[in-house]
C-alpha cells in the first residue's frame, strides 16, 4: 500500500474493523475497487463525517478523492463485493454486488459500527454484463433524498462524498461518471438469506443468523427461540420504517428483497421520488409499469418481502419442518397488526393526536379521501393544519373539507393538551420542505449538464432542516406547475 494512504489513514481517523469479512468465503469475493482516471471531489457531507469520528480537513481535496473514487484504500479496509440474491419485482435472482464495492466496516469513536461502501466502483464476478460503473445524477439522486430523509428522523443509510471519476459512463447517452460513498449501519439484506437458503447451506444460513444477532439484535441471543425473535425484530423494524415513508409521501420505487435492509434502514435509493398530489396509486419508477411498488402497495409489499424472509429462517425455527413452517406462518401473520400500529401512530402525530381515539382511523381515512379527491398537495396540506389559520386557498373552502375540518377540531378539544402543544406535534411530523420531484430534477441537471453545483447546494441547505419554516427557502414549499411535473424517474443502471 502506498505511503500516503497510509499517513491518510492515520491523520482521517479511519478506524475499520471487518466482520462481515470473517464469515464464510460464499457471501463474498474479495476484489479492490477498478482505479479511474481523474477522480475530484464534487460533494463531501462534514457533518457525516464528524458524526463519524473523521477528519474533515484530511479527507477533502486530491487525498480523499483518491479514497472515496477507490484509487487508493486507507489503512485497515478489506475490499469486497458481498454476494447475496433477490426477488426481483417478483422473480427470483441469484445477484451480488454488481457495481459496489464494501471497503469495510467503521468504527466510530463512540463505538459505533458502519459499512463504508463505494457505489459505482467497477465490474465484480457478480457484474453479469453490467459495466459496474454509476452515471452523476443517480448518485447525486441518492445524495439528496438520503439526506433528506435523514433530516426527517426516517432510518436510512447516508451518503458520504460523491466524486466524479473523470470518466464518461455509456447509458442511452454518454454521461459523466461517478462514485458514491454510502454509509451504512449494514448492507444485510433479506437477499443475503434468501442467497444462503438458494445454495441449501443450512451451515451457512446458520451463520449468517447468528452473525445477524450477533451484529444488530445482540438482546436476542438469550431468546428461548433466538431464530424467531429474530424475524419478529425484522419485521417490526420494517413496519415503523415503510409506516413512516407512508407519513411523508416517499415512494422507494423498488422494493425487491435484495433491497430490504435487516437494520430496517432505507436502503438502494434508485428511482425513488416523493409524492406532490396524493394519489395511493402513484408510480413514478420507469421499469415499474404495472405498479407493483406503487404508493399505496408498499406496506404489502413489505408484508410479501417478509414472507421470503420467513421461508429462509424455516429451517433454523425447529427441527420439524411442519412444526417450523406453522411456527413461521404464525409470526408472518403479526406483521399487519405491527405496521397498522406505527402508521395510526405516525398519523395521529401529524394530526396532532396525543392518545388514541377509536375513531381516529375514520377522521384520517376522511382527510385522505378528500385529499384523493381533491387532488390535494400531501406534504403542504398537512403542514397547513399545523398553522394557526389555514390559507385562504379555495382549496380549503369545500364543503367536504370544511365538514372535516369541524370533527377534527372536535377530536383535538377533546384532548387536555393545549391547542398549541398540537401544533408543535404536528410541525415536527409535517415536514415545511420535502425533496420535491421537479427541484432534484433540476438540481441535477444544473450539476450534470453545466457542472453548475449551487442548485443542488441551496437545495440540501433547504432540506437539512425540513419542520422548520424559512421564509428564504420559501420556494421549495411550492408543487410544480403544470408544466414542471416528474412522471419519471430512473434507477441509473
Amino acid at each position: 500500500m502506498p505511503t500516503e494512504s497510509i499517513n491518510l489513514a492515520v491523520t482521517a481517523g479511519w478506524n475499520f474493523d471487518n466482520s462481515y469479512a470473517r464469515l464464510p468465503e460464499i457471501f463474498r469475493a474479495e476484489l479492490a475497487p477498478v482505479p479511474v482516471q481523474s477522480p475530484r471531489l464534487l460533494v463531501f457531507n462534514a457533518a457525516l463525517a464528524a458524526e463519524l469520528g473523521l477528519d474533515e480537513k484530511a479527507l477533502l481535496g486530491p487525498e480523499g478523492a483518491a479514497i472515496f473514487a477507490g484509487n487508493q484504500l486507507p489503512e485497515g479496509a478489506q475490499p469486497i463485493a458481498q454476494a447475496y440474491a433477490g426477488h426481483q419485482f417478483g422473480s427470483f435472482t441469484m445477484l451480488g454486488d454488481g457495481r459496489a464495492i464494501l471497503l469495510g466496516e467503521h468504527l466510530t469513536p463512540g463505538g459505533q459500527r458502519f459499512d463504508i461502501q463505494l457505489k459505482g466502483s467497477g465490474q465484480t464476478p457478480f457484474s453479469r454484463r453490467g459495466d459496474g460503473r454509476a452515471s452523476l445524477g443517480p448518485m447525486l439522486r441518492e445524495y439528496i433524498i438520503s439526506e433528506a430523509l435523514h433530516a426527517m428522523g426516517v432510518p436510512t443509510t447516508r451518503s458520504l462524498a460523491v466524486v466524479l471519476t473523470g470518466e464518461p459512463v455509456f447509458r442511452e447517452t454518454p454521461l459523466p461518471g461517478a462514485i458514491l460513498t454510502r454509509v451504512a449501519a449494514s448492507h444485510l439484506r433479506v437477499g443475503t438469506f434468501e442467497y444462503a437458503a438458494a445454495r441449501r447451506d443450512e451451515g451457512a444460513l446458520k451463520t449468517l443468523a447468528d452473525y445477524t444477532i450477533q451484529r444488530h439484535f445482540p438482546e436476542l441471543a438469550a431468546a428461548e427461540n433466538p431464530y424467531l425473535a429474530l424475524f419478529y425484530a425484522v419485521a417490526e423494524r420494517q413496519a415503523a420504517l415503510v409506516a413512516q415513508w407512508m407519513a411523508v409521501g416517499f415512494i422507494h420505487g423498488v422494493m425487491n428483497t435484495d433491497n430490504v435492509s435487516i437494520a430496517g434502514e432505507t436502503i438502494d435509493y434508485g428511482p425513488c421520488a416523493f409524492m406532490d398530489a396524493y394519489d395511493p396509486a402513484t408510480v413514478f419508477s420507469s421499469i415499474d409499469t404495472q405498479g407493483r411498488y406503487a404508493f399505496s402497495n408498499q406496506p404489502q409489499i413489505a408484508h410479501w418481502n417478509l414472507v421470503r424472509f420467513a421461508e429462509t429462517l424455516v429451517p433454523l425455527l425447529h427441527e420439524e419442518q411442519e412444526k417450523a413452517v406453522s411456527i413461521a406462518e404464525e409470526a408472518i401473520g403479526s406483521f399487519s397488526g405491527m405496521y397498522r400500529h406505527y402508521w395510526l401512530a405516525a398519523m395521529r402525530a401529524k394530526l396532532g393526536l396525543f392518545n388514541p381515539e377509536i375513531t381516529d382511523p375514520a377522521l384520517i381515512k376522511g382527510l385522505l379521501d378528500w385529499m384523493e379527491g381533491s387532488r390535494a398537495d400531501f406534504t403542504n396540506t398537512f403542514r397547513s393544519l399545523s398553522a394557526e389559520t389555514l390559507p385562504g386557498e379555495p382549496l380549503y373552502q369545500q364543503d367536504a373539507f370544511r365538514q372535516w375540518h369541524e370533527r377534527w377540531q372536535l377530536r383535538l378539544a377533546r384532548q387536555p393538551q393545549a391547542l398549541e402543544e398540537a401544533r408543535q406535534l404536528m410541525r415536527h411530523h409535517n415536514p415545511a420542505i420535502i425533496p420535491r420531484n421537479h427541484q432534484v430534477e433540476a438540481a441535477l441537471d444544473a450539476a450534470v449538464k453545466k457542472g453548475d453545483l449551487s442548485v443542488l447546494r441551496r437545495l440540501l441547505l433547504a432540506l437539512a432542516k425540513p419542520d422548520e419554516d424559512h421564509p428564504e427557502y420559501a420556494e421549495y414549499r411550492l408543487p410544480p406547475e403544470p408544466g414542471e411535473g416528474v412522471y419519471q424517474t430512473f434507477c441509473g443502471t
